[in-house]
């Protein structure tokens, strides 16, 4: 896949090597590079697993290997919780004047 300028893109940069990282980190930690991943506007066409140079939302600009076009936003805040749901709706109630159930 490939990027052209002005695309919403997302680069890694490897900021420290495993050797230059903190010797009290956990093992499995310690024997993985220090990376960095940032999203920004494509200042330049490149393929993924290119480098590209991106403006990121404060303006900043940072090279990187390209590792998504367009990319989205994975996260969640998780499954419904039942006891949020109640608890909303009494607070609900509560901010109409309602009462509470006995």
């Amino acid at each position: 896949m490939s990027a052209r300028r002005g695309d919403w893109v997302e680069v890694a940069r490897e900021i420290l090597a495993p050797c230059e990282r903190a010797p009290d980190l956990p093992e499995d930690t310690a024997k993985a590079p220090y990376t960095m991943r940032v999203r920004g506007i494509a200042l330049e066409d490149a393929s993924v697993g290119e480098n590209l140079r991106v403006r990121t939302q404060a303006g900043r600009e940072l090279e990187g290997e390209l590792i998504a076009v367009r990319p989205g936003f994975e996260h969640t805040f998780g499954g419904c919780v039942p006891e949020i749901v109640e608890v909303r709706e009494r607070l609900k109630r509560l901010a109409r004047g309602g009462e509470e159930p006995a």
